[in-house]
């Protein structure tokens, strides 16, 4: 009889802010002046000492741990960076707690992404989505059909980024 086979499955440790300022960086190609200049939009200084020490690796020394009013000051400088403020409005003030969701929807609005080009950057890192499955993770946290965007929806979609704007 044969013996059952044991499979290993790899866990994928939950994506920090520090991963995603890290991807987002490669996807893009910005130079550390190039992310401070980013920030600085969003009225935050960021020293380029600091972002050096956040941009490591959690077990690399000096490691410093990005926290979420930061990650929200770099995306608003995004979105600010990519399509400007609108007219009459202020640089928006961070938020202390950032989700995923969040992270998302400040991607989207960045880069002026419609729900079919999403999808189709999910496709590229060979992740489907439906347009309701996507429509549900842009909703209101208190509408019925909102659901939590989990660590894999937005790896991979900093994926097909990745694949789009570096290639394979």
């Amino acid at each position: 009889m044969p013996q059952p086979r044991h499979v290993t499955v790899k866990k994928l440790k939950a994506m920090t802010n520090n991963d995603i300022l890290r991807r987002l960086r490669f996807v893009f190609d910005f130079s550390n002046s190039k992310v401070v200049r980013i920030f600085a939009k969003a009225d935050y200084e960021m020293p380029t000492e600091l972002l050096i020490d956040m941009l490591k690796k959690e077990e690399e020394e000096g490691y410093r741990p990005c926290n979420d009013s930061i990650m929200c000051s770099f995306l608003d400088g995004l979105i600010i960076d990519k399509r400007g403020l609108r007219e009459g409005s202020e640089v928006p003030k961070p938020v202390s707690q950032l989700g995923n969701n969040l992270i998302f929807k400040k991607l989207r609005i960045a880069l002026n992404l419609r729900e079919d080009e999403i999808i189709a950057l999910l496709a590229l890192a060979d992740f489907g989505m439906t347009k309701s499955e996507l429509g549900a993770l842009f909703r209101n946290p208190e509408h019925k059909h909102y659901k939590k965007c989990g660590d894999q929806v937005l790896r991979n979609f900093i994926k097909g980024l990745s694949l789009k704007y570096r290639g394979k």
